[in-house]
């Protein structure tokens, strides 16, 4: 049975009576069945669900009352909550656990007649830009078995990459939606802060974390983005601003278009990254858009900014996770406080701990002024100097990641050294603003690589009209 790789093609042959919801669920299915093995995304499929959620769509295709997204098959990442199904965060930690509540993303996909296929594999609590850091088990990046598909929610970009679902819904809150998406050659949006709500998000930095869509396609990232949008009274932090048409796309338009200097002239830049970066430069410009370099000095500080605040904000969150209100128990420990000691110790993985014990130490009475404070100071700096270039232009315009995907298994002699990983996408989660990773390029390695374009806050239309743009002239 043929696969179809966007919403557009699919409702198509659903409105031409060329297949049914149920016989498309069924592929995805079988799908899963031969490659999930090998690629690791899926962590559990609800096969039998699915289907019956199809027949039932299927009638209400058939009587004209189905929703806009009805027959579009969507995988989530294992720390969105769906009620009455496990969600584990990819951890020892909450094995076992079922989620009493949807997250409200969830029920709007659901709402519009969307199918939920199954959870997906992701680095333990969203930790992690290779998704080898999950309980689990290792992703892998369909492209090339041996490569890494990117973190944290390379289970979600694995699975869209190897058609096992249609579209798969991450969380971003350094790059976890856009880096797997480069490395896997496919679309990744990251929602203004605030635009999507976190109610049902296992939280791991609650002022940098947000949910959004992994495609195939534009079209598709802003159909699911007006789905899930909106205000919502389970999430103080969700903006009460009406959502736009997304999926109204604006009339062609020339745009004024910033590059950062220091991200082009970066030493661990790959050649063949800057080569293509600079000569899509050169492509807008004749096609009339205003391209301009302009200086970022703070590109260097985005980094220790952004694991600063974030571990902070993870030590809090995660305090939770210990043995006696949530998560798993140690049956080794003999007293109170064996019982912290011991089910911390054996329910976090390695990077989960490293991190924690980073978050509680900026926290800690002698260091609180030296690095919290401090790195809140800076973060407000990037803030005013981004907004301010978004006043004079419509994006900013930068690679996505620094190189193609690596080896899995390629072990840093300094696990922090990983965290550069993040260079070009943290920007976006420090000051709140939209960004997408678009897939087009493919390297002479035979990996694919992205263009990241930022905009300012709640003008998602703008940024996927000009994103799609860009995919067809590309």
């Amino acid at each position: 049975m043929k696969t179809y790789t966007s919403y557009k093609d699919t409702l198509a042959a659903l409105k031409n009576k060329e297949t049914t919801c149920y016989q498309i669920v069924q592929n995805y299915i079988q799908t899963i069945s031969k490659k999930n093995k090998q690629i690791n995304a899926f962590i559990e499929v609800y096969s039998k669900e699915a289907l019956s959620k199809a027949i039932q769509i299927d009638k209400k295709i058939s009587n004209g009352t189905a929703g806009k997204l009805a027959g579009m098959v969507v995988g989530i990442k294992d720390n969105i909550c769906y009620k009455n199904h496990k969600i584990s965060a990819s951890s020892k930690m909450l094995k076992g656990f079922k989620s009493l509540y949807s997250a409200t993303v969830v029920e709007r996909l659901i709402q519009e007649d969307a199918i939920i296929i199954g959870r997906l594999n992701c680095d333990e609590f969203a930790m992690g830009s290779s998704n080898e850091n999950s309980v689990y088990g290792a992703v892998r990046n369909p492209i090339n078995i041996n490569k890494v598909p990117g973190g944290s929610s390379g289970g979600s970009s694995s699975a869209v990459a190897s058609q096992m679902c249609l579209v798969a819904l991450g969380s971003d809150t350094g790059g976890s939606i856009r880096q797997p998406a480069a490395f896997c050659g496919v679309v990744g949006l990251k929602p203004t802060y605030s635009r999507v709500s976190r109610h049902g998000l296992i939280a791991y930095a609650s002022s940098f974390d947000q949910i959004g869509p992994i495609t195939n396609n534009v079209e598709d990232s802003a159909l699911v983005l007006e789905a899930i949008s909106g205000k919502d009274n389970n999430d103080a932090t969700s903006s009460s601003r009406k959502a736009d048409e997304y999926s109204n796309f604006e009339i062609k338009k020339k745009r004024k278009i910033a590059v950062i200097s220091e991200c082009l002239e970066r030493n661990d830049l790959d050649d063949e990254v800057k080569k293509s970066i600079k000569q899509t430069i050169e492509n807008l410009k004749k096609q009339g858009h205003e391209l301009e370099y302009i200086s970022f000095p703070l590109l260097d500080f985005l980094v220790p900014t952004y694991y600063v605040l974030t571990t902070a904000e993870a030590s809090s969150n995660l305090a939770r996770y210990d043995g006696i209100h949530f998560g798993y128990r140690s049956t080794a420990s003999k007293s109170l406080e064996q019982t912290y000691v011991l089910s911390r110790t054996e329910g976090f993985g390695e990077e989960v701990k490293r991190r924690i014990m980073l978050g509680t130490f900026v926290l800690s009475a002698g260091y609180k002024e030296a690095y919290y404070r401090k790195a809140q100071q800076i973060r407000r700096v990037v803030e005013n100097k981004t907004q301010e270039i978004l006043q004079k232009f419509d994006f900013i315009l930068s690679p996505t990641t620094p190189h193609t995907a690596f080896d899995i298994g390629d072990k840093q002699p300094d696990p922090t050294k990983r965290y550069l990983e993040d260079i070009f996408t943290v920007h976006a989660n420090i000051t709140g603003n939209p960004a997408i990773s678009l897939p087009l390029y493919t390297h002479t390695n035979g990996m694919p690589f992205g263009l990241q374009l930022l905009s300012k806050k709640f003008s998602e239309r703008s940024l996927l009209s000009f994103s799609s743009e860009l995919m067809q002239k590309h």
